[in-house]
């Protein structure tokens, strides 16, 4: 088969398309024929070694497609089945061996290509709205890359919540995205200040809560957007990591909270995991939660998928097709 390796780290010309060994499912393994894969900006940071890995590896967290072989003591997953994962190594590839404890089915009524675009981004956007900060109807928040893949999804279910949001976005066109997801108000960054719209949308107030994947960029503004006793959600870094930072500044700007969460911190049981997926797949396939293709990329072209994801010309999802 082909895969997408990484032998050294680097930029997008370091994803090198390769002829692999076909993987043979281990006892509690299954092989899946991807028939599409996410691509999310953990891929980048694995590739860029920021979150180092060995080399050689085949990035890629996030993909669906069919069952092909199942190995010794599997039970519950046939070969035939169309399935699922999120947070497994190695999915930028023709076939990938999983964890049959991590994979879940893919519902009648969505493709794999809609399986693909949810997992990952849908379960982050499901922890961030349910569990790391869970949001009602008391509540605003600040929603950073609305018109990005978890944004969008984030934005959407904040509103079937009953929270206020309020949105930012690099560009006019990526505001009218995260409005029509149900932004209340969205800010542009090239526009006006972010925090200081934040706070005269709040009447000097501050939210609740901050989602934020942007990082580097946005981490000193987004404490001040920020009421007594609210809480920084850093979910991401796609405009680089955080520098050191000082606790104490989280006493003086009022009592803040601040936390950096992951999903596989989220999704530490099959039980967890079967409830976050099965919430945003069946939402996906009622038409409560509305998903956004960006674009299908060949997985031999997945370089041009990271050039396109980094240089902040998507909206909504990214795709690689084997």
């Amino acid at each position: 088969m082909h895969a997408i390796r990484v032998e050294q780290p680097g930029g997008a010309e370091a994803l090198r398309w390769r002829s692999v060994d076909d993987p043979v499912p281990a006892a509690g393994e299954v092989s899946i024929r991807l028939e599409a894969i996410g691509v999310n900006f953990i891929d980048v940071y694995h590739r860029e070694g920021r979150y180092p890995l060995a080399p050689p590896f085949t990035p890629g967290m996030e993909g669906a497609g069919v069952v092909e072989a199942v190995g010794d003591g599997v039970d519950g997953v046939a070969v035939g089945d169309r399935v699922a994962h999120a947070m497994q190594l190695g999915s930028y590839a023709e076939v990938q061996a999983v964890p049959a404890s991590q994979v879940v089915a893919v519902p009648d009524a969505l493709s794999t290509r809609q399986a693909a675009s949810a997992m990952l981004q849908g379960m982050t956007a499901h922890y961030l709205a349910h569990s790391t900060f869970p949001l009602d109807s008391s509540h605003a928040a600040l929603v950073h890359a609305g018109a990005g893949g978890v944004g969008r999804l984030l934005i959407q279910m904040a509103k079937r919540a009953g929270a206020r949001v309020i949105a930012t976005t690099g560009t006019q066109a990526k505001a009218e995205t995260a409005a029509a997801a149900g932004a209340d108000e969205v800010i542009v960054y090239a526009d006006a200040d972010f925090q200081q719209e934040t706070r005269r949308l709040t009447d000097g107030e501050g939210v609740h809560v901050v989602y934020d994947a942007v990082g580097a960029a946005t981490f000193d503004q987004s404490l001040d957007c920020l009421r007594p006793r609210g809480m920084l959600v850093l979910y991401g870094a796609a405009s680089g990591p955080v520098p050191p930072f000082d606790a104490q500044v989280l006493n003086a700007k009022g009592s803040l909270y601040l936390t950096r969460p992951t999903l596989g911190s989220y999704t530490l049981t099959r039980g967890e995991l079967t409830w976050r997926a099965g919430e945003v797949l069946g939402q996906v396939a009622s038409g409560e939660l509305s998903l956004l293709v960006d674009r299908e990329v060949p997985l031999a072209q997945a370089a041009e998928a990271h050039r396109a994801l980094q240089g902040r010309q998507t909206s909504g999802k990214v795709l690689l097709i084997p």
